[in-house]
């Protein structure tokens, strides 16, 4: 297992350890589904959630290696479950999640940080989606949680990516810090959610969850056919093949 847990005075901290450049496969991802959710049930001991990287950037997406090696569709099949699982598992929580950015967040990784609470990033972070150089689609509608929705075209269609300060422009990242100050920083955060009544806080996050316009699950659900179907007409494998051929 490549996720480890801790939990201190109300804290869980899920990080996330898969080097060289933390590729997220399927196991972890629902790993850390699972583990959100079950929080969900411990009220009074877990009152937030960090979802961090230990490794060399946040997360650079989904183990494109492991999907190629499963038999015939079977990869993107459970690649794309374990991704809405995940990503469904951090937005409906009835606990606060914040997600501490380090590095290169891409592909899973604008799902994670579209669907937390709360980004602190690091000044070096960048934000991408390069699912059409990797034969997919998915997770735009995270990504337009995070950067307005032109931006947000223009990022899938040339898979070009923003900074952490762009982001904090949009209001969409809540700090920047240095690289060696992301832990610190994001356990401040975390502290000043787990200091507030845990009821009320969970009744705050269910209220704001019910208050969206859409429904960001089903809208990624929809992104996702799109993907499935690039992967009958075998644009995706050809795509995945020249990306690991780099």
């Amino acid at each position: 297992m490549t996720v480890h847990e801790t939990i201190d005075d109300g804290i869980a901290i899920l990080t996330m350890d898969n080097p060289p450049v933390s590729a997220l496969n399927i196991t972890d991802a629902y790993f850390i589904a699972e583990k959100i959710r079950s929080y969900s049930n411990q009220e009074d001991d877990i009152k937030v959630v960090l979802l961090r990287s230990s490794g060399n950037g946040f997360c650079a997406g989904v183990d494109i290696k492991e999907m190629q090696e499963l038999p015939e569709n079977e990869g993107v099949l459970k690649a794309n479950h374990s991704c809405y699982e995940l990503f469904d598992a951090i937005h409906n929580s009835k606990t606060p999640v914040i997600a501490v950015v380090n590095g290169h967040c891409l592909g899973t990784g604008i799902g994670i940080a579209g669907s937390a609470d709360v980004i602190i990033a690091s000044a070096d972070a960048t934000f991408g989606l390069p699912e059409v150089d990797n034969g997919a689609l998915g997770a735009a509608s995270h990504l337009m949680r995070l950067v307005p929705s032109q931006k947000a075209r223009w990022m899938l269609y040339t898979c070009e990516t923003a900074t952490s300060q762009e982001l904090f422009n949009y209001g969409s990242v809540l700090e920047i810090v240095e690289s060696e100050k992301l832990e610190e920083a994001s356990l401040v955060a975390a502290k000043k959610i787990a200091e507030k009544n845990g009821t009320l806080i969970r009744a705050a996050k269910a209220s704001l969850d019910g208050i969206e316009e859409t429904n960001l699950s089903k809208r990624y659900r929809l992104e996702q056919g799109y993907t499935f179907e690039m992967n009958l007409m075998g644009i995706g494998d050809q795509a995945r093949d020249a990306f690991l051929d780099k």
